[in-house]
């Protein structure tokens, strides 16, 4: 007679500790986070834009609010799956690096220093979050 099933992955107990990779995961979620907060506070900026009646159009800054927080959202949901050791957490995150990338272009040749401040923050954020999620041990982490 077979034993009990196994639960499903989703919802089955998380890796020990000790079998988590500590550095580039965390540096990883860590920016993951960034990321997210850096969502919802954008997403909070055009709701005071709009309530201040400075929006020149409720529709566009409506649509603006709802994917910065779905986009926070995905950014949680799929950190919490590399945190799991689960591998559909990581085509999300590099997309969104690659995204963001392509953004810190764009702003290096807006010629405003800050615009491009912000370029030089945005590319190294992506280039180093990019990296740590193809290290060997965020890989071999989530590997199922």
């Amino acid at each position: 007679m077979p034993g009990p099933a196994a639960p499903p992955p989703e919802t089955g107990p998380l890796p020990p500790p000790g079998t988590r990779p500590g550095g580039a995961l965390a540096a990883v979620l860590v920016a993951v986070g960034l990321e997210a907060v850096a969502m919802v506070v954008f997403a909070g900026a055009v709701v005071v834009e709009l309530v201040g009646g400075r929006s020149g159009s409720t529709g566009v800054s409506v649509f603006v609010v709802l994917f910065f927080l779905g986009l926070a959202a995905l950014l949680v949901g799929s950190g919490r799956a590399l945190w799991r050791g689960r591998r559909r957490g990581r085509s999300p995150i590099a997309g969104w690096q690659v995204f963001q990338g392509i953004l810190g272009v764009s702003l290096l040749t807006s010629g405003s220093p800050a615009a491009v401040a912000g370029g030089i923050a945005l590319l190294v954020l992506a280039a180093g979050t990019l990296l740590g999620l193809m290290t060997r041990s965020v890989l071999e982490h989530t590997a199922d």
